[in-house]
């Protein structure tokens, strides 16, 4: 079992920053890649970024050039900085991690959502 832990959300006025954080906790798992979804009310859950053990990134283009997502292996955390906020950018965001556990099963879990909200 993983658990992953959020923190970092709140409000901001457009053009200002926040940066969230996840830290994933648990035993007899190997975290693969984690990253971050959102989910703005009324509409699916889409990925913001997400990066591999390895420091391979992918991000959606809406945040390309805005966020930037890094990871700290040691520590089983990632981070994520957004920065340029829009209103747009108004979501739950819900964290995750691809895990195999030590007999090679395949699992992924999430954190229970930060709210980050944009507004003047």
């Amino acid at each position: 079992q993983v658990q992953l832990v959020e923190s970092g959300g709140g409000s901001v006025q457009p053009g200002g920053s926040l940066r969230l954080s996840c830290a994933a906790s648990g035993s007899h798992f190997s975290i693969y890649a984690m990253g971050w979804y959102r989910q703005a009310p009324g509409k699916q859950r889409d990925l913001v970024a997400s990066i591999t053990s390895d420091g391979s990134t992918r991000y959606a283009d809406s945040v390309k050039g805005r966020f930037t997502i890094s990871r700290d292996n040691a520590e089983n955390t990632v981070y994520l900085e957004m920065n340029s906020l829009k209103s747009e950018d108004t979501a739950v965001y819900f964290c995750y991690a691809n895990c195999v556990s030590s007999i090679g099963s395949f699992y992924v879990y999430w954190g229970q959502g930060t709210q980050v909200t944009v507004s003047s």
